[in-house]
């Protein structure tokens, strides 16, 4: 059997499994199970121990929830397991009242004995805080995203003041405090799994063997080909109406949308813009499009020679033809980046200029820089789509031939993505193409995530860019409260980061999936990612037929 569709069989015998049912083929079993043709396997299930989409679809917007959560379809915050919060007048110390009567999922290893509770609240932040904690070092995974957040140096104290009253000390006030802690790292796991795993000598089940309170928990992953889930029958807003949730993990795109033009998946991540455009052509779909939190960019290793020149990373900037990247790549379902964060974050500086593309203009700096003959680098290109990237491989290429006219050899360097991620984090690049998707909304995401000292000190920095000038700047606007002098410092930040160009930012995606319109509820959201709390599907009708075939 071609291995390539060995995975869409173990998906059908999924369904007769969730269901009870022998028969596979069974239009009552399919209409219950919601298939999603994922483009990538998870890092972990724990969403603590990585930065990457498919991992925290996978993992924290299914499995688990945070004390603060978002607004369906936007960013505002609403209540969670905190059912609400007490902020001191100093902003300094924040008080979370918890909801009560919240069950953990019960699973084959382990049957909770209580309710969520202040206990699971401070294990699942200590775990990530102190270096001494049991838990700490169990992942040879690294907290990353708590420390490219600052959070490290942020906190003071976490205390349980109750067994429903947890207290949260900060050094300093912390304006996105608040939405730091509705994004997926900051999911609460349970400590008496943890404590349970301690004992029987299996602590490493913990990011892999999830418990949640969420809406579904996992029954089975099969690497590289699905994962499966079960509705969590005692979940605290009501149990899902969906039978089964399955993963159909299908990272090439062709073959996702020929899955989901069949019926096998009833919703396709990460369509190319071809096929964008081909959806018109089968009634039975529908195309869900939004604007993109995100950008990709061109990140050089500053640490590293010749980048850690200026007038290299700006001859790079210059030598970039990015209007043809637009086209090609994203076949115009983007716009062009000039800033490190979109237009639609506030604290956008209308006024930059884009750097025009002048190869005469790139080959002068590399003069000036002491480079008339250009010289020879790698580029780290992802091997799996993005919404910020649909085809890092491809845009590799481009950079490549643009990157020659100058001098400038290019050897293209990609790995297996969890790998590529890894690799990159711990700085063995010279340049990669990478991306961020803003988790909340709030520039400090942007500018604290992937260009702060901080984040360059956990690797989620992929420049390894620590600006003295910068940092103070966007530190200064997470203490500030006023959001007009936060833009203002926000707007100094951008100026610094364009004068620097640690980057060279490449285009803002749209982002797009495609499903079949029996889905229901499905919501597309900014900050991006699947949440299929809420998703129901219609009754099955007839085959969406093929483009030509009657």
């Amino acid at each position: 059997m071609d291995k390539k569709y060995f995975p869409f069989a173990i998906i059908l015998a999924s369904f007769s499994l969730l269901s009870g049912c022998t028969d596979m083929s069974s239009t009552s079993v399919r209409d219950k199970v919601l298939v999603y043709c994922s483009e990538a396997s998870p890092q972990s299930f724990n969403p603590q121990l990585v930065t990457s989409g498919p991992t925290f679809d996978a993992s924290s917007r299914q499995i688990y929830n945070r004390l603060v959560e978002f607004e369906p379809g936007g960013t505002q915050l609403k209540q969670s397991l905190a059912t609400h919060w007490e902020i001191s007048g100093d902003g300094k110390e924040y008080t979370f009242y918890l909801r009560k009567d919240v069950t953990f999922q019960t699973t084959d290893q382990f049957v909770p004995t209580r309710h969520f509770n202040a206990d699971d609240v401070l294990f699942s932040f200590q775990r990530q805080w102190k270096k001494n904690h049991p838990y700490h070092r169990v992942s040879p995974l690294q907290f990353r995203y708590f420390g490219a957040m600052g959070l490290n140096e942020l906190i003071l104290n976490i205390e349980k003041l109750d067994i429903y009253k947890v207290k949260f000390t900060l050094k300093n006030p912390d304006a996105p405090f608040l939405a730091t802690l509705a994004m997926d790292f900051a999911s609460i796991l349970s400590a008496e799994y943890a404590a349970h795993l301690i004992r029987t000598g299996q602590p490493q089940l913990i990011d892999n063997k999830p418990v949640g309170t969420g809406p579904f928990q996992l029954v089975r992953y099969q690497p590289d080909a699905f994962i499966r889930y079960k509705p969590h029958p005692t979940y605290w807003k009501g149990k899902e109406k969906l039978e089964g949730l399955v993963f159909a993990i299908t990272p090439d795109p062709s073959l996702r949308f020929a899955r989901l033009i069949a019926g096998e998946c009833d919703i396709m991540a990460k369509p190319l813009p071809i096929q964008i455009d081909a959806a018109s052509q089968y009634p039975g779909l529908i195309t869900l499009s939004e604007a993109g939190s995100n950008v990709s960019f061109l990140a050089m290793n500053t640490t590293k020679k010749p980048f850690d020149q200026h007038k290299v990373r700006l001859a790079m900037n210059y030598a970039i033809n990015k209007s043809s990247i637009l086209k090609i790549v994203y076949g115009g379902t983007a716009e062009e980046a000039i800033n490190p964060i979109p237009p639609l974050i506030w604290s956008y500086d209308n006024k930059t200029e884009p750097v025009p593309y002048s190869s005469l203009i790139a080959k002068q700096l590399l003069i000036e820089a002491g480079y008339p003959d250009g010289f020879k680098m790698d580029l780290w290109a992802m091997p799996v789509q993005r919404t910020y990237n649909p085809n890092a491989i491809k845009m590799a290429e481009l950079i490549q031939h643009d990157l020659e006219k100058v001098g400038i050899k290019v050897s293209i360097i990609s790995y297996e993505f969890g790998t590529f991620l890894e690799k990159i984090k711990s700085g063995e690049h010279q340049a990669a193409l990478l991306g961020w998707i803003g988790d909340n909304g709030d520039p400090d995401n942007y500018f604290s995530s992937t260009l702060s000292c901080a984040a360059a000190r956990s690797g989620n920095n992929g420049a390894f860019w620590c600006d003295e000038k910068f940092d103070s700047l966007i530190q200064q606007a997470g203490e500030k409260s006023d959001i007009d002098v936060r833009t203002e410092l926000y707007l100094k930040a951008q100026r610094r980061f364009n004068q620097q160009k640690p980057w060279v930012p490449i285009a803002h995606a749209r982002q797009f999936i495609l499903l079949n319109k029996k889905v229901n509820n499905l919501q597309l959201v900014p900050t991006d990612g699947m949440y299929f709390s809420g998703v129901t599907l219609s009754a099955a009708e007839a085959e969406t037929p093929l483009p030509g075939v009657e």
